[in-house]
Parts: structure tokens; sequence; C-alpha cells
């Protein structure tokens, strides 16, 4: 069965996750997460990208981020991709490919999963038994939502903007969301939506996209349904 075709919409925020191959660690060094932020700051910004959040995993990436044009996703991603696999490679005396794949882009519906995707990507080291706490994993967005921080590439969605008037009262309100537990379902629709690249959002978001893309948002109902593999969602990292 022949792949399906991205979702390429502009100004849509995407949950974007990109793995190492065969579930190898993909960051080995402090070097190493510094060096991929330079290359997502530089490639964001050529392709007309703006990153919303993001987190680092040892084996993994998840990225919350908007396009300005159609294959800005894919620009930044490749931009990316070329830099940082040249450099792991050449730290680490190692050849060939590092990613598994080409990277998974999600669309989602802002309004209803924005923050919670946002929560989602920062705690994955908390889920995933690395640390306690998200201000204890350096390699996160964390400290822009939570503390006001400016890392230099993340951009806070309008969404979380509107948390309040100053920052000191948006760091309080995304904090206070942090104590609320995610719940079972909305887990497992991020997740389900993500390891499969469909829509996350609700029944008018999918037809809204259907029409704008001319291509099925909703998985068919004939064959083999997708297996997914231990460690597609916060578990099987490898912390360091």
């Amino acid at each position: 069965m022949s792949r399906l075709p991205r979702f390429n919409v502009p100004d849509l925020p995407y949950h974007v996750i990109q793995r190492g191959n065969d579930r190898c660690v993909t960051f080995g060094s402090d070097e190493d997460y510094d060096f991929y932020l330079d290359c997502l700051r530089d490639a964001a910004d050529r392709a007309g990208c703006v990153v919303h959040a993001y987190v680092l995993m040892t084996n993994h990436v998840h990225l919350l981020a908007s396009p300005s044009i159609a294959d800005g996703l894919g620009r930044m991603m490749q931009s990316v991709g070329r830099r940082y696999v040249r450099h792991f490679n050449d730290a680490h005396r190692r050849t060939g490919t590092l990613w598994e794949g080409r990277f998974k882009a999600t669309p989602i519906d802002g309004d209803a999963y924005l923050l919670t995707c946002c929560r989602y990507i920062e705690m994955n080291p908390v889920r995933a038994g690395m640390v306690a706490r998200p201000d204890d994993y350096r390699w996160s967005s964390w400290r822009v939502h939570g503390e006001g921080a400016d890392d230099g590439l993340t951009h806070p969605h309008s969404l979380y903007l509107a948390l309040g008037q100053t920052s000191v009262e948006r760091c309080d309100a995304y904090r206070a969301l942090l104590h609320e537990v995610l719940s079972e379902d909305s887990l497992a629709a991020i997740r389900h939506a993500a390891n499969r690249a469909w829509p996350l959002g609700g029944d008018l978001f999918k037809e809204q996209l259907a029409a704008l893309t001319a291509r099925r948002v909703v998985p068919g109902s004939s064959g083999r349904p997708a297996r997914v593999r231990a460690g597609d969602d916060d578990q099987g990292v490898l912390p360091l």
C-alpha cells in the first residue's frame, strides 16, 4: 500500500516526533543536545516555522511547531537532520543512519488540544521516570512556559499567552495546569494520533482538514491494524 502524503496545511500546530533508528540513542552528551537545539533554531527560522514546545529525550524528539508555509516542517526537519546526523556520527565515530525513517507530524486542533499536547511533551521525562519534576530536566521548553525564561527557540502559542496578562500570571496558570494529571483518554488520544500521524481533534476539525487537503483524515477500515511497538509512547527511553 502506498504511503499517504503528509498533511501540509500552513499555520496549524503540529505534534512532530522523530525516533532513533531501532530505538538507538540519539543524544550521547550535553554537546549533542546543545548542537541539536542550535540546528533547530537555525532551521526553524529558515523554514518559516515557529516552535512552541519541545523535549529532547535520549532516543527521540517531540516538537510542537507551526509552519507558515506548506512544506515548512519538511524543510526544517530535513535541515536539522543533515547537520545533526553529520555532527553525531563524527562525534561518536559512527556511520550510517540515525533516525527511524521519516518524522511523523500530527496536525492538532489547537483550541481543544494545544495546551494538553504542550503539557504532554514537557512531562515526557517525568512519565519516563527520568526526573521527578519537569524543571529537573534541562532539554525541554518547560522553563519558557513554567518559569518565563527565553531560550531563543520557543515561541509560546497565543493560547498560552492568553493564560494571563503578565509573564508571572501565565507561568502560575501553566504550572497549575501541570498539577492536573492528564486523563488516560487524553494520553491515549495523543499517542494514537502521534504514532500514526493522524489528526488530533474533533469531527469538525477533521472535516475541515479533509476539505483543505483532499485526503483521508481517519484510518481506512480494511487491512490489518497497525501494530504499536513497546516504546511507541513515553516508555523505552534510555536515561543518561
